[in-house]
């Protein structure tokens, strides 16, 4: 059973359909950037992406060498309170599947440069119904970065660096610990040496 979070109401593709793309000629390291360039440009409050392991950066994208047994891959933001989630699983290639999405966000926005006039936003493809309110980016049910850590919200870099050398080490598997658990770790220190 996949730990991908597939979007509710989205049609998984039956294992045997899948197909790979022989002309993707790029790697999943320059896939992720490139994604994560595309989300920049396009301004919006948060995105996330999603992958069925924990070998991810963290913003969920996957790191350059995961190979998760779901090769599915979800992408969701959220824009003017509103969400967004575009999902793709066509390939057994999770490099694949990931490029996919990256080539619809991009013809996507470009779309919306187009002085072309619509009835909607060109990404209403991907809204999500109100009813997903918790599916977004992983941010509903999300412990802060300070609180999995164990230090202040303000911390300085080096009690935050401490902080979560303890805490990788008491939740690295090979001591026993919980991989999830020690990926949040990981997340967390990332994001509050960024802030």
């Amino acid at each position: 059973m996949s730990r991908l979070d597939w979007p509710a109401d989205f049609e998984r593709t039956p294992e045997s359909e899948r197909e790979r793309n022989r002309s993707f000629e790029a790697t999943l390291g320059s896939t992720t950037s490139e994604l994560a360039t595309e989300m920049d440009r396009m301004c919006v409050d948060h995105w996330r992406g999603e992958i069925a392991n924990a070998h991810t950066k963290s913003n969920g994208l996957p790191l350059h060498n995961a190979n998760p047994d779901d090769p599915g891959f979800v992408l969701r933001w959220t824009d003017d309170d509103e969400q967004f989630a575009v999902a793709c699983d066509a390939s057994p290639k999770l490099r694949d599947n990931v490029r996919y999405v990256l080539k619809w966000v991009n013809e996507t926005r470009m779309r919306s440069q187009r002085p072309v006039k619509t009835g909607d936003s060109e990404f209403a493809a991907a809204r999500l119904p109100p009813a997903d309110d918790d599916a977004i980016a992983g941010t509903a049910t999300r412990q802060p970065e300070h609180e999995v850590l164990g230090v202040a919200p303000d911390a300085p870099a080096n009690v935050v660096e401490s902080a979560a050398r303890a805490r990788k080490a008491e939740t690295h598997p090979d001591n026993g610990g919980d991989s999830d658990e020690f990926q949040r770790v990981v997340e967390a220190e990332e994001v509050m040496l960024d802030e």
